[in-house]
């Protein structure tokens, strides 16, 4: 695929709606720009793309980096709104060891409750083996990440999963 790079000037703002506005290298204005990972889990600094409102790509940024710190920080704001995913520290109990269960967790944005519907909602992720993402019911994504790291009665709740 042809992507319009990023090593182009283009200039990124917030309009007062609170989306992003970008002018590109021609002076094209694009109201309501969204950032894209390509790798949002394995590489999330790497292969961002700005999209239009219908979906087009408008700039390919092969590295964050690479990004002026002004138009970073609002690629940046716009992925972490876009991008919840909760991690989980510590896994306090599980209803029941059969499916759906209702687990009880500390995550890194305080203690919530998730319902697993089934075994195969925990994924491991490919290349981090000790990293998982869990589906819960009620359709959040959540990251348990160094499973091995985990405290051991977390880890014994797990394992009845796995």
């Amino acid at each position: 695929m042809n992507h319009p790079t990023a090593h182009n000037t283009f200039q990124l703002t917030r309009n007062p709606a609170g989306q992003l506005d970008l002018v590109d290298a021609e002076g094209a204005h694009h109201r309501g720009v969204v950032p894209v990972r390509a790798f949002p889990i394995e590489a999330p600094t790497e292969g961002v793309s700005l999209v239009s409102t219908d979906g087009r790509e408008l700039i390919w940024i092969e590295h964050l980096d690479h990004v002026p710190a002004n138009a970073r920080d609002l690629i940046e704001e716009e992925l972490a709104v876009r991008e919840f995913m909760p991690e989980i520290r510590r896994l306090l109990q599980v209803s029941t060891f059969s499916t759906p269960s209702i687990w009880d967790v500390e995550t890194d944005r305080g203690p919530t409750q998730l319902v697993l519907k089934g075994e195969e909602d925990i994924r491991i992720l490919p290349g981090l083996s000790t990293d998982l993402l869990i589906n819960s019911g009620h359709g959040i994504v959540f990251r348990l990440r160094n499973l091995q790291g985990l405290d051991r009665h977390s880890r014994k709740l797990l394992e009845r999963f796995l």
